[in-house]
């Protein structure tokens, strides 16, 4: 009992940025500038409103016979789902949204957090990552990497018809633009869509209007790179590009870490990465019986953890969404920038 409470204990906000430097260079965090001398707390509070995802015990086993804690294996799995949360909350509460404890959140917020629950029936679960990873070639319990995850996240999208998004993930450090397109604008797959009485008609706008009642705008996208940014270490050559990377407004972050040992890099400061760590053990939590999550577990509420961007692993993999098409036409010219 004392492990938990030590494991579960979060250090109150006023100790946040204790171990941050005085300096008048400004910090990223995904997407959003912010000033260190001017205002500490608004960075606090933009650090604190993301989904953190950690190792968590005492879930139902896995495959019915398997783990029911992922502590010691499935950290990169925790990392894909603050990755994809962060999408989520983006494209349902924008990336402005901001979270206060004990504050009453909207119902999208909840149905959120109730993807991630560690529960088979949830479509993001460690359950359904671990398993669908077993296509991937990973069995349940093995370490994943950063393509792994993407490549899990990409496959359970598709079951996922609430959030409607459209995967992509980058292979041979390649985006296909005219690939993106068609599949942001593909009618949607749905039972009734599906079949061959539903006959697609063209709107005023364009866009395919079924007779289903369904509107085939512009899909969501979460957009996944994997890179390669060196041999054994990263090359000192793509830091500048990789810092940028930070900065777009549709930024998602980045997966990566050590080997074995994986992290979600929200920010930069100077030549440091910002991230989130989910190798902190908490014990399995349920939603109410309302619907409501208790989300106390499901924020960083401590100092971010800081490293050297020369000391990362050059296996990463980068993170974009885009809500609409003018958001990624606007990512494809920064990027060519």
């Amino acid at each position: 009992s004392v492990l938990s409470r030590y494991e579960n204990q979060i250090t109150i906000l006023s100790d946040y940025l204790e171990e941050f430097p005085e300096t008048d260079e400004p910090v990223w965090i995904l997407g959003r500038q912010h000033h260190l001398k001017a205002d500490k707390s608004k960075l606090l509070v933009d650090i604190s409103a993301r989904l953190w995802f950690t190792y968590r015990r005492k879930f139902s086993p896995i495959g019915g016979t398997g783990p029911s804690s992922d502590a010691g294996w499935g950290c990169m799995l925790r990392c894909g789902q603050m990755m994809l949360a962060q999408a989520l909350i983006c494209r349902h509460l924008g990336r402005d949204w901001q979270w206060e404890k004990h504050k009453k959140q909207p119902e999208e917020y909840h149905r959120i957090l109730r993807c991630f629950l560690d529960r088979k029936d949830c479509c993001y679960s460690i359950h359904q990552m671990a398993q669908m990873g077993v296509g991937e070639g990973k069995s349940i319990g093995e370490w994943f990497g950063p393509n792994t995850v993407a490549q899990v996240l990409k496959k359970l999208a598709l079951f996922d018809e609430w959030n409607s998004l459209a995967v992509y993930v980058s292979m041979d450090n390649t985006v296909v633009i005219e690939d993106i397109k068609k599949m942001c604008w593909s009618p949607p797959q749905s039972s009734s869509a599906a079949h061959s009485s539903t006959y697609l008609h063209r709107s005023a706008l364009g866009r395919s209007k079924s007779t289903a009642g369904f509107c085939a705008g512009w899909k969501p996208l979460l957009l996944i790179i994997p890179l390669r940014l060196g041999i054994n270490h990263i090359n000192p050559v793509y830091i500048d590009a990789f810092k940028e990377c930070f900065k777009m407004p549709q930024s998602l972050g980045a997966l990566g870490g050590k080997p074995n040992n994986a992290y979600y890099f929200i920010g930069f400061l100077g030549n440091e990465l910002i991230y989130l760590d989910p190798h902190t053990t908490q014990s399995f939590v349920d939603s109410e019986e309302n619907g409501t999550v208790d989300d106390q577990s499901f924020h960083c509420q401590q100092a971010p953890h800081r490293m050297k961007i020369m000391n990362l692993d050059p296996s990463v993999a980068l993170g974009f969404f885009c809500k609409e098409e003018c958001d990624f036409d606007n990512w494809c010219s920064l990027v060519q920038k």
